[in-house]
């Protein structure tokens, strides 16, 4: 393949990597090599294999997944990478310069296959380059080199005459999570289910020989409250065809010599359904069977279906060696605080400037001011809450000085420091006595600044596409609407102080903004999601390990009992104190929103 680029046409190059499992044996050579030729230290991987074991004794058999970056034609991790530390070269390959790294960790967010780590030793992410140093010199890449049964293959897939490109042609070949649109680079030859899906075998806390003795292993991060019915349910209702488990194939019914249900039921050809019925098949075949039982034919491919996929998930698929997650929680306290503090942040000044802009309060110089102050405090609150999620904290003047504008993180970067210049300002007209700020064209700026305060950390989210729960469209609506939130709790909390003319429109704002709350965390949980991951993060909240904060938390204390207390009364206390339940209400909502996500196993 060729490209013109300058005075000329210059060949396309895109190195990627097949892995052959029928040739893999497990050796973990391949490990060993990229550990030695990286100089990595103990506790964590860019290669390593995944051992997934079927059926039951005697008949069982171990499944090797070599698992590493995919080189991604589409890489969310160079697009979220807020200093482009991360890079894709002009070969192809995913390169990364631990010298220009932050450890925002918003890679490790980005990537779906859980490719990326915090390197102990040197507090930045690291990662496969594919031997990027080695492949300069001529070289592969060193787990090819080492590995003894030729099952890894590397080359570049754009070149017919190439190895990798001859078995990608020839042999029918898997990638993991194709679905993201990431273009992944790693192909599995006979790729088994168990270990491209991760979500299919159960996370444990220990495997044998893998403990890993440092902060990275995995904090008890097993697949918890892992419903089979409900896993089986959507197994059944995918389009996978299922292989027989139930011995060779008898004489089927159909006139076409195939199987009644289509093979839909997994029953190899050794069909009950629909013996004694003429009707179209799954696959389009006539059966030799009356039409009369088309109904009780398609509802017994359904229960056919579901009777397969419930036995595929009890062939006791077990994940028995692994390594510990490198994503688990990579962003703790500080970002679901951040946050919060954020929308109080963007609140505070949002809503005394809505009010003034529309005329339902006098434009007051003081009132404003002392919204911008309380503003500042908890934007200050934010930049430091984001500096301390660094693992390089020293660094983060660099998102700002040498910033990759494809990131939201320096979009958000650059949005916050020109609403904490605009908050100054405003704080200094206050002081100085000057009425310029409340003109409504100040009063504009001001609303957009604190609008984009609020709601670019959603498009941050949106990047972060191993978390699928937070690929939600409303997200945007959803931060605002929590600003609004938090900002009528400032106001009213003001109220109780000096500001009498804000009780009022503080109770409508809070008892809107809550309402619409309601409405956004049931369109955002309780609707049906697109993929298995989201779903799951979902039913985490309102089901599992997080169920607690979000049904105490975030539903009674900061939803339910504010409305009651708005609906009680219209007093200046009984407003402040429903406000504050509100605030805590949404930091509880914080937490359960952006921690259970990163419990998903990604690989």
């Amino acid at each position: 393949m060729f490209y013109y680029h300058g005075t000329g046409v210059v060949p396309i190059t895109n190195y990627g990597f097949v892995i052959d499992n029928r040739r893999c044996i497990g050796c973990h050579a391949c490990t060993v090599a990229c550990k030695a030729e990286h100089d990595d230290p103990i506790g964590v991987n860019k290669t390593w294999v995944k051992y997934i074991e079927k059926g039951e004794f005697p008949n069982t058999n171990r499944n090797f997944s070599v698992m590493r970056c995919n080189h991604c034609d589409d890489s969310p991790c160079t697009d979220v990478c807020p200093v482009t530390a991360l890079w894709e070269r002009e070969d192809g390959i995913v390169d990364f310069d631990t010298e220009r790294c932050i450890g925002c960790k918003a890679c490790m967010q980005g990537c779906p296959y859980d490719a990326l780590y915090i390197d102990p030793e040197t507090s930045t992410a690291a990662k496969c380059n594919y031997c990027s140093h080695r492949v300069d010199s001529g070289r592969e890449p060193a787990c090819v080199t080492v590995c003894p049964e030729d099952a890894i293959i590397a080359g570049d897939t754009e070149n017919p005459e190439t190895k990798i490109t001859e078995t990608i042609s020839d042999q029918e070949v898997q990638a993991r999570k194709p679905e993201k649109g990431t273009e992944p680079k790693l192909f599995y030859v006979d790729g088994d289910e168990g270990s491209l899906t991760p979500g299919t075998t159960a996370r444990e806390e220990h495997y044998m020989w893998s403990d890993a003795p440092s902060s990275i292993e995995v904090q008890g991060g097993e697949r918890e409250d892992f419903d089979v019915e409900r896993a089986a349910r959507s197994l059944a209702e995918s389009d996978v065809t299922f292989s027989s488990a139930r011995g060779p194939a008898k004489e089927d019914t159909r006139t076409d010599g195939g199987c009644a249900c289509g093979g839909s039921c997994g029953c190899g050809g050794n069909c009950k359904c629909g013996r004694d019925d003429t009707s179209l098949a799954s696959d389009g075949g006539v059966t030799s069977s009356s039409a009369t039982s088309q109904t009780e034919q398609s509802t017994d491919n359904r229960n056919g279906r579901m009777e397969r996929a419930y036995e595929l998930l009890h062939e006791e698929a077990r994940r028995v060696y692994d390594i510990g997650e490198s994503h688990y929680m990579s962003w703790g306290w500080e970002v679901y605080s951040y946050t919060w503090t954020k929308s109080i942040s963007a609140g505070a000044l949002l809503l005394p400037a809505l009010l003034m802009l529309t005329n339902i309060i006098e434009p007051n110089a003081g009132l404003l001011g002392i919204s911008a102050l309380v503003s500042g405090l908890f934007l200050g609150l934010t930049g430091l809450l984001l500096i301390l999620d660094l693992e390089q904290p020293q660094r983060f003047h660099w998102v700002l000085l040498r910033p990759n504008w494809s990131s939201w993180l320096v979009k958000g970067a650059y949005i916050i420091t020109a609403f904490g210049g605009w908050l100054g300002l405003i704080v200094l007209g206050w002081l100085l006595d000057l009425g310029v700020f409340v003109h409504p064209l100040a009063l504009v700026i001001t609303t957009i600044l604190a609008t984009a305060t609020a709601i670019y950390t959603a498009f941050l989210f949106s990047q972060s596409k191993g978390r699928d729960l937070w690929q939600s469209p409303a997200m945007p609506l959803h931060m605002f609407v929590q600003s609004l939130i938090a900002g009528a709790a400032v106001t009213a909390l003001l109220g109780l102080i000096a500001f009498d003319q804000l009780i009022a429109p503080s109770r409508v704002a809070l008892f809107g903004g809550l309402i619409a709350h309601v409405a956004l965390v049931g369109s955002e949980i309780f609707t049906p999601h697109q993929t298995e991951d989201a779903e799951e993060a979902a039913a985490r909240i309102t089901r599992g390990r997080f169920s607690q904060p979000f049904w105490i938390g975030a539903i009674g204390v900061g939803i339910v009992l504010p409305l009651v207390a708005l609906v009680a009364g219209a007093s200046a206390p009984l407003i402040g104190g429903a406000g504050v339940l509100a605030l805590i209400g949404l930091f509880a909502f914080e937490y359960c929103w952006i921690t259970a996500p990163q419990t998903i196993s990604l690989a």
